[in-house]
Order: C-alpha cells, then structure tokens, then sequence
C-alpha cells in the first residue's frame, strides 16, 4: 500500500463551494478512483495559505494522479477550475510531497 500526498492551492473564498463540490463528488468518479486503488482519499485546507493538503491510501503503483487522460477527471476538472488554481489544460496545478516521517 502506497501513501501518497500532494498540495493545490484553492482560490480564496472558495472553501464552502469546494467543499460542497466534494461532499457532492459524482458517483462515477468515486467508482473511478476505486478502481484506481484509492482506498482512502482526504483534503484538508490551511485557510491562511488557502493551500490544500491531500492524501490517498493505494493499491498497486497508480493514484489518482495517473487518470489525467480519462474523460470523467477531465471533465471533474473542468468543473473545479473556477475555484482553484489549474494549468491549462485546467488541472489542479499541484505538487507532490516527500514523506518524510510515518509512524504505524
């Protein structure tokens, strides 16, 4: 099992309509990251850097980050680009973390 985290940036002012986005997140997207190996996908906010946390639990060598061709995440994508900071291709611009210390 992977343990995999990595950071975006929200727009600010934006925390109520991402977090209403995500509490919302369509079914074939969930189904999507399952099938992906995410067991455990979750987003925390540090509202004073409006930076966004992330961190998945997954099987096998994928993640979300590797579903970037598939028609559902770029649509997903498409509807988050207003409230957060993406690339052109309207991406999350985002950055992974090194894990640095883990404590089972």
């Amino acid at each position: 099992m992977q343990r995999l985290a990595f950071k975006m940036k929200l727009n600010p002012g934006q925390k109520e309509a991402y977090t209403k986005r995500h509490n919302e997140i369509w079914p074939e997207l969930k189904k999507l990251l399952e099938e992906a190996g995410v067991s455990e996908y979750s987003i925390f906010l540090d509202e004073d850097t409006h930076t966004l946390f992330a961190f998945q639990k997954v099987s096998g060598n994928g993640g979300s980050q590797d579903l970037a061709n598939n028609p559902i995440v770029q649509k997903w994508w498409a509807f988050m680009a207003d409230i957060m900071e993406t690339n052109p291709d309207n991406s999350p611009v985002s950055t992974a973390l090194e894990e640095v210390f883990y404590m089972e």
